[in-house]
């Protein structure tokens, strides 16, 4: 009897095999399961010292992963003098190898291990965080090679998301026409705003896909990993990640003093890199309910890997509450 699987967890010893079989790097001599996300990660260490990470990539309601785009755009950021962990090609010379499992064929990448701390609560760090960000904006400026197969616009982010969010198990007759409304209400107040600006985004940018380390003149910088989402699309939605991560997603949630400091210096710092339009910067806010969309969207999409209960029906009532205030949230000038 055939039973399907939606997403089988490869061992760590499993996932060292395959490298050592598809790599050129020797022999691993120590391997770990870091975390299971929307995807499943890895360390692995081989026998001359060296350390990469593997990241075994799952399909998502958006469709397959963006592996020859996010290739590419770490090898120009890196060229550029960004600081990123770039991808590590196979024996073949292919950015991915094809990892045949129960649930079907899934890519495995490879990337550059990196040491450091997230972004913590400190103006130093959270300084280097939005100089980094912005530094990879402006080299971004310059990518030519292949096109992604996503682009941060609002069908990405918020009118598909709605739409699996609309069709979860755990969604009622009763809530689903407020989430439409308020997705209808937020799509046509982006639309009103008129143009705004673009950039090469790295998608996920809230402070805990970058580490904070001092380089060689004893400053705080900025280096950046886990590209899975990044692609061209707002810049405002790019800038509404971080605040987003501040604010308190619940239904009574407010911003604290603490949190108005952290979001006023990172705005401050990444405006002295690189300048942002009046527009975009009033946009921010809009854009923190467009990224709660796509979440609610990612985790509606991932129920048959998590389970319905990763998002209860009390939850999305709560959701609600929490994206009718929204409309009217103002961030610290």
């Amino acid at each position: 009897m055939h039973i399907e699987v939606a997403q089988s967890t490869p061992t760590a010893a499993g996932i060292a095999m395959l490298v050592e079989r598809h790599y050129d790097m020797g022999k691993v001599v120590d391997s770990e399961f870091l975390r299971r996300s929307f995807n499943q990660v890895y360390r692995l260490r081989f026998a001359d010292g060296r350390r990469v990470v593997a990241r075994l990539c799952a399909e998502r309601p958006r469709g397959a992963p963006n592996v020859f785009f996010e290739a590419a755009a770490l090898a120009h950021w890196a060229r550029q003098g960004c600081a990123v962990s770039r991808c590590l090609p196979a024996a073949s010379g292919e950015v991915a190898i094809q990892v045949a499992l129960p649930e079907g064929p899934r890519a495995l990448m490879l990337f550059e291990f990196l040491d450091g701390e997230f972004t913590g609560d400190s103006n130093e760090d959270i300084g280097a965080f939005a100089r980094g960000l912005a530094a990879l904006h402006i080299a971004g400026r310059t990518y030519d090679g292949p096109a992604s197969a996503y682009r941060l616009d609002l069908d990405y982010l918020l009118l598909r998301p709605l739409q699996e969010l609309l069709h979860a198990t755990t969604m009622t007759a009763e809530l689903r026409p407020h989430f439409e409304s308020l997705a209808r209400r937020l799509h046509d107040d982006i639309l009103s705003m008129g143009e705004l600006s673009s950039v090469l985004c790295h998608g996920d940018a809230h402070g805990g896909n970058n580490f904070v380390v001092g380089n060689a003149q004893g400053q705080r910088e900025a280096v950046f990993f886990d590209f899975d989402e990044s692609g061209p699309g707002y810049l405002a939605y790019e800038l509404a990640v971080y605040p987003w991560s501040l604010h308190p997603r619940t239904d009574d949630g407010v911003f604290s003093d603490k949190a108005k400091g952290q979001w006023r210096h990172f705005i401050n710092a990444y405006r002295q890199t690189r300048p942002v339009a009046d527009a975009d910067l009033f946009a921010i806010e809009r854009f923190m309910a467009v990224r709660q969309f796509w979440l609610l969207g990612e985790y509606a999409g991932r129920v048959p890997v998590w389970g319905s209960q990763a998002m209860p029906t009390d939850y999305l009532r709560r959701q609600v509450t929490m994206l009718q205030k929204w409309e009217t949230l103002e961030l610290p000038a």
